[in-house]
């Protein structure tokens, strides 16, 4: 990706093949991983997508609490159910859950105050992958 394309709003990864049902992907930074088909330790594309939705929020609820109080713990986990029916394979009750602790004091007192904001700050205008997902965004499948 260029510098334009990066202030224009533009990402993408690429992505090949490394063995039957393996993939790997890497960013524009060099960054790499793994995918597959579940056979393997290998993260599969749906357990990626939920490490997305949460990692997105976590980095959001993250620097807005962080600025208080650096937390003792924080912890996510991102879950929701796989099913195939009329509209063919997808996820649905899509949840992200925080369990997050701040130390004592004023600056964690704070942080915990802010806790609950952040997380609908990052839910319903800040993380752009749950914001995608949740508002329907076409995908555009073609060949090169």
């Amino acid at each position: 990706m260029t510098e334009q394309q990066a202030r224009d709003g533009r990402r993408s990864v690429t992505m090949s093949r490394v063995g039957a049902g393996r993939f790997e992907a890497q960013n524009v930074r060099g960054g790499r991983i793994s995918l597959g088909t579940g056979d393997s330790s290998d993260f599969t594309p749906v357990e990626l997508l939920l490490a997305a939705i949460a990692g997105c929020s976590g980095i959001d609820v993250d620097m807005l609490t962080a600025r208080r109080a650096e937390p003792e713990q924080f912890d996510m986990v991102s879950a929701g159910e796989k099913v195939s029916d009329e509209d063919g394979n997808h996820l649905r009750d899509l949840e992200v859950t925080f369990t997050v602790r701040f130390p004592e004091g004023e600056g964690g007192d704070k942080a915990r105050e802010m806790l609950p904001r952040a997380i609908e700050a990052s839910h319903d205008r800040l993380c752009t992958v749950s914001r995608t997902v949740a508002l329907g965004t076409p995908v555009t499948l073609r060949e090169a």
